[in-house]
């Protein structure tokens, strides 16, 4: 049992400030909300704080291929009428209306049909590929803290963005860091344990690691009536080296905290025991939340009830989002967490601020702090949510047949199949920059100043930083 956990969080102010359009349900505006609740709550001053590098193109091309990379980095919202080729071979059509959540690709007169704008659902906008070097820069650092054991464990809210594939952008992610952030995981560990409560199927990441038992991917996600991405069938269980390590928890809408609880225990519980990896990567998707615009679940964001009442105390049992986080936390293995999806805002921000308090043993107030977003929180201004009112189609007969079918096929693999393990590769690729050929009269952004500051313990309030005296904090 670790006496401590060293917590490292990583965030950047410009990673909020890009707009996917207008009538788009993505928000990174949510992050800046995010991570508003965090500073008023005070949890900044219980973690490191770091600004993430913005990733190479060399860095993404390690998982996504060189010319996709090169496309995403060309491609602007005044140039897109140039790519119709690209965006031909590199975007999927897909549009997922958000009130009936119809993918259209699954609907044959719409399966050739190339949207002007590379899809509803990934949308070409200002300042599209820096946001993604700086989404997977964060997830591609918080992996190389924990490889360094630097950290114990690390956060990175703008990740998960786990529908891209590695020539296709995909339900609104366009590079997988999480992908990139197991590649680096993998240099150091022989085997990797990825964790999806997002309320879609983890698409991207299971089919990248589909055909090795290096990665388990386990999914908990809404499967059925044509819901995005339409896969994610128990019966999915990888192939060649990699069958039997993909699991796949199919659920149906208005599950409640109980039931997502108890499952989640009995499967992660069995797969930790088995596959004995050596860090986990869980993507906290919060579309999972009741009440989210896209999703279709019952979850609280931390609920409880009462177990049992003694003279001496209260039993009471955690429930909801935020208990999977703690559970998975109390495994005491190296840990990576990501967001992921999450379309009504004030609860994406209540709920990823709330599990980094559960990440750092700290419990908070239900009543929100003053802070630069807090009217977003009215009318109640509390933390936490009640559960949604959603039927719940998910029968006790159901959910019983759907556990035992992943407990028997975690009969079938290798206890902690082993890997010969090679020299590790160098952590990351910078190219050099030649001060004598930089226009001096260029402006020099605030990312490339930074690449010469070595960054060690940064705190901030705001969304742009400003270091403070160590001894303050």
């Amino acid at each position: 049992m670790r006496s401590k956990d060293r917590i490292s969080y990583f965030y950047d102010g410009d990673v909020g400030s890009v707009y996917f359009g207008p009538n788009h349900p993505m928000k990174p505006h949510r992050l800046c909300m995010t991570h508003h609740l965090v500073l008023s709550y005070e949890l900044h001053k219980k973690m490191e704080i770091y600004r993430p590098h913005k990733a190479y193109p060399v860095e993404l091309a390690q998982f996504h291929s060189a010319d996709y990379v090169e496309f995403l980095h060309r491609i602007t919202p005044d140039t897109q009428h140039l790519f119709s080729n690209e965006l031909a071979r590199y975007v999927v059509p897909q549009i997922l209306f958000p009130d009936s959540l119809i993918l259209l690709r699954f609907i044959p007169s719409f399966a050739l049909v190339v949207p002007d704008n590379l899809g509803e659902d990934c949308p070409v906008f200002e300042n599209l590929f820096e946001f993604c070097q700086i989404y997977a820069g964060g997830t591609i650092d918080a992996a190389r803290r924990l490889n360094n054991q630097l950290c114990d464990i690390a956060i990175n809210w703008a990740g998960g963005l786990h529908h891209a594939k590695k020539c296709e952008a995909s339900g609104f992610c366009y590079i997988n860091d999480l992908v990139l952030g197991i590649l680096e995981l993998l240099k150091h560990h022989a085997r990797v344990l990825y964790i999806d409560i997002d309320v879609h199927h983890g698409d991207g990441v299971e089919e990248a690691f589909y055909f090795t038992d290096r990665v388990m991917t386990v999914s908990f996600h809404k499967f059925g009536d044509m819901f995005f991405p339409g896969t994610g069938d128990v019966k999915e269980i990888g192939e060649r080296e990699g069958k039997f390590y993909a699991i796949n928890v199919p659920l149906k809408d208005g599950i409640d905290d109980t039931s997502f609880t108890r499952l989640f225990k009995t499967i992660i519980s069995k797969v930790v025991e088995i596959y004995q990896p050596g860090v986990i990567v869980l993507q906290c998707g919060a579309d999972s939340l009741a009440g989210d615009r896209l999703g279709c679940f019952n979850l609280s964001i931390d609920g409880a009830y009462l177990l049992s009442t003694i003279t001496v105390a209260t039993l009471m049992l955690h429930t909801g989002h935020a208990e999977c986080v703690r559970f998975v936390k109390k495994f005491n293995l190296p840990l990576l967490v990501t967001g992921g999806g999450g379309y009504t805002k004030e609860n994406v921000a209540r709920c990823w601020t709330l599990e980094t308090g559960v990440l750092l043993d700290t419990e908070l107030p239900n009543d929100i702090p003053e802070n630069e977003y807090i009217k977003y929180f009215a009318p109640e201004f509390s933390l936490k949510i009640p559960n949604g009112h959603i039927e719940n189609l998910n029968s006790k007969s159901y959910l019983s047949t759907i556990k035992v079918q992943v407990l028997e096929n975690l009969r079938y693999i290798q206890h902690a199949p082993s890997v010969q393990m090679q020299e590790v590769p160098p952590d990351f690729y910078i190219p050099d920059f030649d001060e004598d050929e930089q226009n001096p009269d260029e402006r020099v952004d605030q990312h490339t100043q930074d690449k010469h500051i070595q960054r060690d313990d940064e705190y901030y309030d705001g969304d742009n930083d400003n270091d403070q005296n160590m001894d303050d904090v």
